[in-house]
């Protein structure tokens, strides 16, 4: 008896690591002082030094079931972007500037050309987010996974100047509330869609004209980092007050996240064109409009709040960065929470 017959391929291991090997290093910052292979990742903050207080800000996430679309198209080389825009987008909302990743692949068997394809998405991810992919662990795990199944997770440090940190204590009445478009579902709400569409490969495969493409190809889309847009929004000397990332508990869960007390969002309904894809949603699943924007996004994946002169600014930068935005409501007075309207 030896590892290999309980389920552990070593050897797979090592091909996977010489496989990805390409994809990390497309990833790499001047500030990286380790190679892959090494038992952590050493990252310099020496090019932060002239910052007044450099503040370090961490994300964590997973893809979550949307997982479990990728195993049924076998189609594995995007879900690791979703995986870094969940933590890497979560540091951007914070003011801060991501700049390393790790990521936590955990697997029934280790196959290494997946484990490839499923990097290669992470890699890209990073380049979007200008942050390193400077370690990871992908763990072979037999009779805990099914063999064709895996679950992935991530990890992300950023740094910011603590005067610049985005808390939305400033927030105030008659600030204007931003809405940057999201790409699609990103990554929540996967639970409520399989329940709606009852998913396997011959939904996913259906094409669906109001999606100009498949039902598969419109959810596996991945999650739009947002980073390089909320830059350009800074860079164009825009003042972000509030910001709040739109995942799991869609509107109503997370843009309270961003308000003070005493601040109330509301936020209009026809400011923007919902994408097909949750109207097909509500309509498929017979899904009310309360739950709907109590799980998905929408079509918005970011709300920043500014002051009203700001907002042409920040629509300009954003749309730049290749993101549409819109003005999709207004901070008033009122109790602490989100009106829809």
């Amino acid at each position: 008896m030896d590892y290999k017959n309980a389920g552990v391929d070593i050897e797979a291991g090592y091909k996977s690591v010489e496989l990805i090997k390409k994809h990390v290093q497309s990833t790499m910052r001047p500030e990286v002082l380790t190679n892959l292979g090494g038992f952590s990742g050493a990252f310099s903050m020496k090019a932060f030094q002239k910052m007044e207080n450099p503040t370090l800000v961490s994300g964590t996430d997973g893809v979550g079931t949307k997982l479990k679309l990728a195993f049924l198209m076998d189609k594995h080389d995007t879900v690791g972007i979703d995986c870094v825009a969940m933590c890497v987008n979560d540091i951007a909302c914070a003011g801060g500037e991501p700049l390393f990743f790790l990521d936590y692949i955990a697997c029934g068997k280790n196959y290494p050309e997946k484990i490839e394809a499923i990097v290669s998405g992470v890699a890209e991810g990073c380049r979007q987010a200008g942050a390193a992919l400077i370690g990871g662990e992908t763990a072979e795990m037999p009779g805990f996974y099914p063999q064709d199944e895996y679950d992935l997770a991530g990890f992300a440090v950023g740094v910011v100047d603590e005067k610049d940190i985005i808390t939305g204590k400033d927030l105030k009445k008659g600030d204007m509330l931003i809405g940057l478009a999201s790409s699609g579902v990103h990554s929540n709400g996967f639970s409520l869609i399989r329940k709606i569409f009852d998913v396997d490969k011959k939904v996913l495969d259906t094409y669906e004209p109001r999606l100009l493409g498949t039902i598969g190809e419109t959810l596996l889309t991945p999650t739009r980092i947002y980073v390089s847009a909320l830059k350009k929004i800074r860079e164009a000397g825009v003042r972000i007050k509030a910001c709040s990332h739109i995942t799991g508990g869609g509107f109503y869960e997370n843009v309270p996240r961003m308000l003070p007390e005493g601040i109330c969002a509301v936020i209009k309904k026809d400011s923007y064109q919902v994408p097909e894809i949750f109207k097909i949603l509500a309509e498929k699943g017979n899904v009310d409009e309360a739950m709907m924007y109590n799980t998905f996004n929408m079509g918005i994946g970011m709300v920043l709040a500014l002051d009203p002169a700001d907002a042409d600014a920040a629509k300009k930068a954003a749309e730049e960065a290749g993101v549409a935005a819109f003005v999709i409501g207004e901070a008033t007075a009122g109790e602490k929470g989100v009106t829809l309207c």
